[in-house]
């Protein structure tokens, strides 16, 4: 996501941030190297010529120049600039308070709209909510099957149409039933075209007008570009969208529909989606993203993500034994596996402040396959204490899962040095009255 925007921007601020001095033209040479760098991630030209004048106004005065650290000032500006462009704060689902919650899915064919409705059941469902997925398009082959097989993997009701060939009728009948089981939201995934045209726009009228959904939301494929904001543009002038999600953002290393989607109709981005699990569904969070495009990290979705991975139990069960200094390598394979759910380790790595500008560290996710393979290896009084692994069986467990000694000592160096760093972190937090509490 934004990796071409963000390699280019960091030298940028980065030298502005290590001027002692600032003067205009300074200032002004750095933003026409921004304003290079937002045009080749093809973000829409007038939205780059009023970034860059807001940047300017507020950057050329005399409390950025006489500050004590005047590149860092302006690099603030950029960042609020840039929070600003991206909608100042995330945007979620309204829902009625009068349930069920009627959610519209629109957008072009291959747009991805059937697997984004699919995640955001899941997502609301893991939100405790009971969402009812309904297969309004009838003219995709295989459209009401692919919804019917999402459905059941994220275990979640779908609307049986029953060959039924009128979509303002499914969405009836569909409505009718969930008022009936108590379902709540309704997801409705619709026909799209290769373009837009009069009868798909007459169509998803009839189904407004029909049911009155209380969200449209506009499902973009981000790696369009800003053939996504166009489309946008068309949807909400012929439909009158209240929000938007852009898929395969974890492809599109620009970012200009993001970028320039907001400010050109109005209307929020509320859900990325970045990847192809059931679970790769994100909300958009404007500052969160400003934040890792310039570099600066992604703490507070790495907490989230954690969060949704680790429970508090088996939290808490892992700081005792750290504290109690019984953490053993069975511990330490269970914690690579959680690791693993919260996904691609390069990933990871760019949520973390600072992290993105280190160009030599190599983030291998197979390390971690290697290592269960070792581990699973092992006898479970190996696994307990580690200490009694001599040379014969470092061989065995070597041969056992495919590797070589060296990648067992390895492994063991490394456990040895993360008890230790584990170990010290547990007695700074007690030191600090940080430890945790019931």
């Amino acid at each position: 996501m934004f990796k071409n925007l963000s390699d280019r921007l960091e030298p940028i601020l980065k030298k502005l941030k290590g001027r002692g001095k600032l003067n205009e033209e300074n200032i002004r040479e750095s933003l026409r190297e921004i304003r290079i760098a937002l045009l080749e991630a093809d973000v829409n030209f007038k939205i780059v010529k009023g970034f860059i004048a807001r940047i300017a106004d507020k950057a050329v005065g005399s409390e950025v120049m006489e500050s004590l650290t005047p590149g860092h000032q302006v690099v603030k500006i950029v960042h609020e600039e840039l929070i600003h462009l991206l909608g100042s704060e995330s945007s979620q689902i309204t829902f009625s308070r009068q349930p069920p919650t009627i959610i519209l899915m629109v957008g072009l064919q291959g747009s991805g709209k059937t697997t984004s409705a699919a995640k955001l059941a899941k997502k609301l469902k893991d939100e405790g909510e009971k969402p009812f997925l309904v297969p309004a398009d009838v003219y995709r082959p295989a459209a009401i099957e692919q919804l019917n097989i999402l459905g059941e993997k994220l275990d979640a009701e779908v609307f049986a149409t029953n060959e039924q060939k009128d979509p303002v009728k499914i969405c009836r009948n569909a409505c009718a039933e969930a008022i009936e089981k108590g379902l709540n939201p309704i997801i409705i995934d619709t026909a799209g075209r290769l373009h837009v045209d009069e009868k798909l726009m007459k169509e998803l009228k009839n189904i407004k007008v029909e049911i009155e959904p209380h969200e449209i939301l506009l499902v973009a494929d981000a790696m369009t570009g800003q053939e996504a904001v166009n489309i946008a543009q068309s949807f909400d002038n012929s439909l009158g969208i209240d929000g938007i999600i852009l898929t395969k953002m974890d492809g599109d290393a620009r970012g200009g529909a993001a970028l320039s989607i907001r400010e050109i109709t109005g209307k929020p981005i509320k859900f990325i989606g970045v990847g192809e699990k059931l679970e790769a569904l994100e909300a958009f969070h404007p500052d969160r993203l400003a934040s890792r495009i310039l570099g600066m990290g992604d703490v507070l979705s790495l907490i989230e993500k954690a969060k949704s991975t680790v429970s508090n139990d088996s939290a808490e069960d892992l700081y005792k034994k750290i504290k109690k200094d019984t953490f053993s390598l069975e511990d330490f394979k269970n914690q690579l596996a959680q690791i693993k759910k919260m996904g691609p380790l390069d990933k990871l790595m760019g949520m973390l402040p600072g992290m993105k500008g280190l160009k030599n560290i190599k983030i291998d996710d197979k390390a971690i396959v290697r290592t269960e393979a070792i581990i699973n290896s092992m006898t479970s009084k190996e696994r307990l204490k580690h200490q009694i692994i001599n040379g014969n069986r470092k061989k065995r467990i070597a041969k056992g899962s495919g590797t070589h000694v060296s990648d067992v000592n390895r492994l063991l160096k490394q456990f040895v040095q993360s008890k230790k760093m584990m170990n010290k972190f547990s007695k700074m937090n007690l030191k600090n009255g940080l430890g945790m509490q019931r």
